[in-house]
């Protein structure tokens, strides 16, 4: 083989270890979930299983607090919502809440530790929001959580801001296009839409906004059908990021024969039909809201707080946790259904 038959080989060969190198790695273990024929089934790398499963283990309880005995709005000052809690279930629920957002730090990523009941904190009056938020969904939103429930573990493990979180993204001129301008889309490397030529930010218009999220018109054209294949895009770039942030494929909610039949859909269809609307109205009414509180560096570059996606709970896998409740060892996070956010 004369040296330039060689240089040829080397090439393709190192070119395709490298296409292969973005491959999941085999076997993979596949389960059928409907009808034989019609794709129903999800499949499963054990080697992404085993990451995901150290990524969403629990922390372990803390012994639970004495419900009786004199209420934590009587022993403290400026205790706003968590202030008929016993002085035991209150302060067992801030040890926890530490752990769970600030261990590095302590009480005083919160609190001016010379004087508790000072706000000048944002993290003191986020976190109080957070906590109203935190009750609101697991008394008003249980048919999306059910009666597993979350707490501010599910979204921060261990971290002062969740890692799994989104800000609009500002648009974008490119010198050279026709258009001058991206669209919306064809941007490389963005893990929101799985690393797709597809719209980059599918969550301002359906977690922020209420744009409708669908495929096909209802209607005939040309009165009122406004679907069209770039719609399509915007809807299939939201659907990728559920499929990865839960970890599943499209049939883990769709018949894949009828994608829009809700009859021939799974149960799981409904769940997130109600997660979309409770992510939508968690950004809304107590994550936006806080933006005017918040430090420079903690907003995005059009000047956005950071939201809620379907991966901030999720992290990769189907159920937050895979389904272990930590509201059983925190009830006090259970919450009222009057709970509404003041502003």
């Amino acid at each position: 083989m004369n040296v330039t038959r060689f240089g040829v080989v080397a090439s393709l060969a190192l070119g395709l270890s490298l296409m292969l190198a973005g491959c999941e790695r085999p076997p993979v273990e596949v389960d059928q979930i409907g009808y034989r024929g019609l794709g129903m089934e999800q499949v499963k790398n054990p080697g992404r299983q085993a990451k995901l499963a150290a990524a969403n283990q629990p922390p372990e309880a803390l012994p639970p607090a004495d419900p009786s005995g004199p209420k934590a709005k009587n022993i403290y000052k400026n205790v706003k919502v968590l202030g008929d809690l016993s002085e035991a279930q209150f302060n067992n629920l801030m040890a926890a809440m530490t752990l769970w957002v600030a261990p590095e730090q302590g009480c005083a990523y919160c609190h001016n530790i010379q004087n508790f009941a000072d706000d000048s904190l944002y993290t003191k009056v986020t976190a109080r929001k957070m906590t109203e938020m935190t009750m609101a969904i697991n008394s008003q939103w249980t048919n999306h959580v059910g009666n597993t429930g979350v707490t501010c573990y599910t979204c921060h493990r261990g971290n002062n801001v969740p890692q799994k979180r989104w800000f609009t993204a500002p648009d974008v001129k490119v010198a050279g296009r026709l258009l001058g301008n991206d669209s919306g889309q064809n941007r490389a490397g963005v893990e929101a839409n799985g690393n797709t030529s597809l719209p980059y930010d599918a969550f301002t218009p359906y977690l922020l906004q209420d744009k409708e999220i669908r495929m096909a018109g209802t209607t005939a054209l040309p009165t009122g059908n406004r679907q069209s294949i770039k719609q399509t895009e915007w809807t299939h770039s939201l659907m990728i990021h559920m499929s990865e942030g839960l970890g599943v494929n499209c049939t883990y909610c769709h018949n894949t024969r009828a994608m829009a039949e809700w009859d021939q859909s799974t149960p799981a269809r409904t769940t997130a039909w109600h997660g979309i609307r409770m992510v939508r109205e968690l950004n809304n009414n107590w994550v936006v809201p806080l933006t005017s509180i918040q430090p420079a560096n903690q907003l995005g570059p059009t000047g956005d707080i950071s939201k809620i996606n379907c991966a901030t709970c999720h992290n990769g896998v189907n159920k937050p946790l895979y389904g272990k409740s930590m509201l059983t060892s925190f009830p006090e996070l259970a919450g009222k259904k009057d709970v509404v956010a003041q502003r």
